[in-house]
């Protein structure tokens, strides 16, 4: 389908399981996943654009577009860092939006996207990058498990040998924190977590959480019957003397 909307330069959005791409002339022009962090973060977070400036340049809509080009106007930030971190998210988010799903995905041709002051990105690119990256996690780890499972550590952080990168992201395993919602806590690409993870994970450092299961049902208790010795001699003596 995306290859089809590239080839008739379609404009609208893809949306699929795992998140939503924007399209303008056939180009990916933002992408949006839950499970990667926005535009929004990536420039707050390491203070690159204060909390309050983004706000205002959002506005009540959120538009992630739309504030970059009022930022650009205003010059609150330089251009070429604004570019690299909205291709970074864009990246981020796409390499979500096209992971494999067994829910198909719908389109719905829009004039709303345009082709703007940020740059967009070809199909072909996004796809090939995608796999790129799909190919390289396989590579570190290939058990996907610990990509979206709560994490646990399976060593104290202060023993690991592990890099800077590495050792931010082991505080943050606590049992309730997935890969991507840690990556949101740090302020990073999703992916580069899922990249530090799993190189914990083949390390044996950090693991999904294993859910501990429900103890099953017990049988039902059956009803009472006369099957106990002692129950029925009770009851043949209870008959007889009714008998007197």
């Amino acid at each position: 389908m995306l290859r089809r909307l590239a080839e008739e330069q379609a404009t609208g959005v893809l949306v699929r399981e795992h998140g939503t791409l924007h399209l303008a002339e056939g180009r990916v022009v933002h992408a949006e996943s839950p499970h990667a962090p926005g535009l929004d973060v990536l420039l707050t977070a390491h203070g690159t654009l204060a909390g309050a400036a983004w706000q205002q340049a959002a506005g009540r809509t959120g538009d992630a577009r739309e504030a970059a080009r009022r930022l650009l106007a205003a010059g609150l930030l330089p251009e070429g860092a604004l570019e690299l971190c909205h291709l970074d998210a864009l990246y981020d988010a796409g390499y979500f939006a096209l992971t494999p799903s067994s829910t198909p995905g719908r389109f719905r041709y829009d004039s709303g996207p345009r082709l703007g002051p940020l740059p967009s990105v070809p199909v072909v690119a996004l796809e090939r990058e995608t796999l790129r990256r799909r190919l390289l996690l396989h590579r570190l780890w290939p058990d996907p498990t610990a990509d979206d499972a709560p994490l646990v550590r399976t060593a104290p952080a202060a023993s690991a040998p592990v890099t800077p990168r590495q050792r931010a992201v082991m505080d943050l395993v606590d049992g309730v924190r997935t890969a991507p919602r840690i990556a949101r806590d740090l302020g990073r690409q999703a992916f580069h977590t899922l990249v530090d993870v799993r190189r914990l994970a083949a390390a044996g450092l950090v693991r999904p959480a294993v859910a501990v299961p429900a103890p099953p049902p017990g049988p039902p208790t059956p009803p009472l019957t006369v099957t106990d010795p002692d129950i029925a001699l009770l009851k043949r003596l209870r008959d007889a003397l009714e008998a007197l």
